[in-house]
C-alpha cells in the first residue's frame, strides 16, 4: 500500500515548449506545464469544459526524451509525485509552487 501513497498520473496536453535547465555540475532538468480537460453539465444540462494546469519537473534520463521528442501541444502522459517548494521574490514576497516530479513518461501521439 506504500506504493499508492502520493502518486499522480496525468494525461494531457503541453501548454508551451519544455524548458530544460543545465545546472553546473552537468545534470539536468526539464520543466512544463501541461493541461488536462475536464467537463460536467451544469443545472441547465449544458456541458462546460475546463482545463486544469499542471507545472510538471523531469530530472535524470527522462529529459533526453522531453529535450529530443516532447513539443507544445503533444500529449503524453506522466507518473510522479506532488512535490511543493517555495522561494522569495525580489521584492521579499514568499511564493508557494505545486509540482508534479514526474518519474515515468509516455509519449501518446502527435499535436
Amino acid at each position: 500500500m506504500n506504493t499508492l501513497r502520493n502518486k499522480v498520473q496525468l494525461i494531457g496536453r503541453l501548454g508551451q515548449e519544455p524548458e530544460i535547465v543545465t545546472f553546473k555540475d552537468g545534470n539536468k532538468i526539464a520543466k512544463f506545464s501541461m493541461a488536462t480537460d475536464d467537463s460536467y453539465k451544469d443545472k441547465e444540462g449544458n456541458k462546460v469544459e475546463r482545463a486544469f494546469w499542471h507545472n510538471i519537473v523531469i530530472k535524470g534520463g527522462l529529459v533526453n526524451v522531453v529535450e529530443n521528442y516532447v513539443n507544445k501541444g503533444q500529449e503524453i502522459a506522466i507518473e510522479g509525485k506532488l512535490t511543493n517548494r517555495s522561494y522569495d521574490t525580489k521584492e521579499g514576497e514568499k511564493r508557494y509552487v505545486t509540482e508534479i516530479l514526474a518519474n515515468e513518461l509516455l509519449l501518446m501521439g502527435s499535436k
